[in-house]
């Protein structure tokens, strides 16, 4: 069984063994299953996997290499996280008050939080995790007046929707004489004044007058989460959405600073993750061709090679537009209606009508693809999903693919529309944890039936799409062992998953839906997201076994107790046992 690289005749650094070596590539996943046939160990040379075998491995051994005894537990390609907000989650956790539902189970408890809360330095109270589908209605009324002497900004846990008090209303001058901005709503009550509900790119109006996070700030909320990912075996993320279009998304921490920032922090040898960054020139709401023009424009791309940056550690892969809003809000775009409402909702691109949205659409993706980088759109409507399809087709043969644009989210009104994206090389990133958390919301607006075919797992990679699978933090956790539940079960919090979901999928598929296939969206396949001789050894070692498929909830309980980026160990739980 022993597969060495061009670099074994030398001896490796490290040396696993003693465990079950699982490679994340979709072919294992479908013989694994049948034969069970694992290596045991896995060596290290130089940063890179020098040889996959059994354990005649340890013969390989010098007096300076590390020998790690896995005691039976499982190595894993490092995950990466195809979709998680990294600045967003490092705020969210490490820079404002916690609101969340593990701290919070009303609007009572979020305004007491609130109103106990100590005035930081810039005068602003930022907040950040309520969410309408565990806390329900009544978010408005609770805050609103809930500190007269202080500004309070409460974001929610999509990113998509905030609520303001009468005090930071009245600093960012939002009034009932205040327009609805393209791609946004203001809440508002009977009379027109505002109730303090903004969404999608009606938050631009108060992000606009929250002073910027201080830098020190950022900086060290970032250290802090860079710990938190590598404890969860986190080797590889994408931040889908850095520049200036940072004050319609989340808490607007994601600015042009944000972005340099990360830049400094590999020159500083302080960046341990590989991050792939989409730029972002418009947030939530009201994105045109002109913005994106002016972005394209001022040389954003180019932010990190000009400074010498390894690509591989840091590098900008793209532009993230926004199509749509989400079916909560009311702002998803179906092709059939849908909520309360009973709307299809629309395209949040700028333009007066659809024909308007999107046409400007075409434009926007075409000057994308033009500057040879990649689309990341987002689009939560069967419509929006479609459409956003159909104009990448318009680029000419062979352009997606060679880009490789992809939908976050998706919806789908038949899987036909996955065809086209295998056939066209259009690359699907989705959130199984979402559909999880918030599936019982999502059932209610969306209805059964639309709602069954939600996330399409098993039909996409049946069509051969390039299917991955992320957080979406801080839209929810950033430990992928739920993510990879979620997408085995298909369970919502009221309901459990049934054995007969076609769109179930394999828990070794979803491991590869979080490794090996987003090496693809990264265009990185050749180097990393797989456990193979010659690939860069960015490894996550589990305390046990890899669970079966029918007691996957197992996967919690297994510890991360080493990883390691590019063979350096970047986080350790305890020293692992030697012989």
């Amino acid at each position: 069984m022993l597969t060495p690289s061009t670099a074994s005749n030398q001896a490796p650094d490290m040396v696993l063994f003693g465990g079950s070596v699982l490679s994340g590539e979709l072919s294992d996943a479908a013989s694994l299953a049948t034969d069970g046939n694992r290596p045991t160990a896995l060596a290290v040379t130089g940063g890179i996997v020098s040889a996959i075998g059994g354990e005649e491995l340890r013969e390989l051994a010098g007096p300076s290499t590390r020998l790690v005894n896995l005691n039976d537990g499982a190595v894993i390609p490092g995950i990466n996280d195809a979709h998680l907000h990294l600045m967003g989650t490092a705020m969210s956790l490490f820079g404002y008050v916690n609101i969340g539902s593990a701290v919070a189970a009303d609007w009572g408890q979020v305004a007491k939080i609130l109103r106990e809360t100590a005035v930081p330095a810039d005068g602003w109270i930022r907040a950040h995790g309520w969410d309408s589908s565990t806390l329900g209605p009544g978010g408005t009324e609770a805050l609103l007046d809930c500190r007269e002497d202080v500004p309070v900004v409460a974001f929610d846990q999509t990113g998509h929707q905030l609520i303001a008090n009468r005090a930071a209303l009245a600093l960012a001058g939002i009034t009932a004489d205040t327009a609805d901005p393209a791609g946004g709503v203001i809440a508002r009550f009977p009379d027109g004044t505002p109730t303090g509900l903004l969404q999608d790119g009606a938050a631009t109006l108060m992000n606009n007058a929250l002073p910027d996070v201080p830098r020190p700030v950022l900086h060290a909320a970032l250290l802090k989460a860079q710990t938190l990912l590598h404890s969860q075996g986190i080797t590889s993320l994408t931040e889908p959405g850095l520049g200036p279009g940072s004050p319609g998304l989340f808490d607007g921490s994601g600015t042009t600073g944000a972005l340099e920032l990360l830049g400094d922090m590999a020159l500083a040898n302080e960046l341990s993750l590989r991050v792939a960054v989409l730029m972002l020139f418009a947030g939530t709401g009201g994105v045109s061709a002109d913005a994106v023009e002016r972005g394209l424009a001022s040389g954003l791309g180019s932010t990190y090679k000009d400074r010498g940056i390894d690509p591989r550690r840091l590098a900008i892969a793209g532009v993230k537009i926004f199509s749509d809003g989400i079916p909560r809000s009311n702002t998803a775009w179906m092709r059939e209606p849908y909520g309360a409402e009973c709307t299809h909702g629309h395209l949040v691109v700028a333009g007066t009508s659809d024909e308007e949205r999107v046409a400007e659409l075409g434009r926007i993706l075409a000057m994308i693809d033009d500057a040879g980088l990649q689309a990341g759109i987002h689009a939560t409507g069967d419509a929006a999903t479609e459409t956003a399809i159909e104009l990448l087709g318009g680029l000419g043969p062979g352009r997606a693919r060679d880009a490789r644009h992809y939908i976050i989210h998706g919806a789908f009104s038949s899987n036909a529309t996955l065809d086209t994206m295998k056939e066209m090389g259009i690359g699907y990133s989705t959130n199984p944890s979402i559909r999880a958390t918030a599936g019982d919301l999502m059932r209610e607006v969306m209805g059964e039936e639309r709602f069954a075919r939600h996330q399409p797992l098993r039909s996409a990679l049946s069509a051969g799409v390039q299917l991955n699978l992320a957080s979406d933090s801080p839209v929810t956790s950033t430990d992928w062992r739920r993510t990879i539940i979620a997408a085995v079960r298909r369970s919502t919090p009221a309901r459990p998953g049934l054995a007969s979901d076609p769109e179930r999928i394999t828990s070794l598929e979803a491991l590869a839906a979080m490794t090996s296939l987003p090496a693809w969206q990264d265009h990185a396949e050749t180097y990393k997201g797989t456990l193979r001789p010659g690939m860069v050894a960015d490894l996550c070692v589990l305390d046990g076994p890899w669970p079966d498929d029918d007691r996957i909830e197992e996967l919690l309980e297994r510890r991360v107790v080493l990883t390691a980026v590019g063979g350096r160990v970047v986080h350790e739980h305890a020293p692992a046992a030697t012989p």
